[in-house]
């Protein structure tokens, strides 16, 4: 994503670059993993571990529909990670059911980043 933005910064040649390099986060990516969100319905609060857990290596379960999530690592299922229509589908809708908006940038490359690790 980040990645993204550079080259579409790049390629519209501007040369304007951050000072310092883009970095993803893992532990950034892990603390956002289990914070809870508040939710403006007045449901439980949410977090990522709410339907895929804390152990990305197992499955998880929604929520809501009930519906089984296969595992999150890519150690255990190595077609995560490998389609980003699929990331940027999945993060989009992910990120506003528990957090409420869309993810910044950061925070999505710090959850990747995270679930590489699994």
């Amino acid at each position: 994503m980040k990645r993204h933005l550079a080259t579409a910064l790049l390629s519209a040649s501007t040369l304007i670059l951050p000072a310092t390099p883009w970095a993803a986060d893992p532990a950034a990516g892990a603390a956002g993993w289990v914070k809870e969100y508040p939710q403006a319905d007045g449901s439980k609060p949410r977090s990522c571990t709410t339907c895929h857990g804390r152990d990305l290596t197992q499955p998880g379960q929604h929520a809501n529909t009930g519906k089984v999530i296969e595992p999150l690592a890519p150690s255990v299922n190595p077609q995560r990670l490998t389609d980003a229509a699929k990331i940027e589908k999945w993060l989009r809708r992910n990120c506003r059911w528990t957090i409420g908006r869309e993810c910044t940038a950061d925070e999505k490359a710090d959850f990747i980043a995270y679930i590489k690790t699994q």
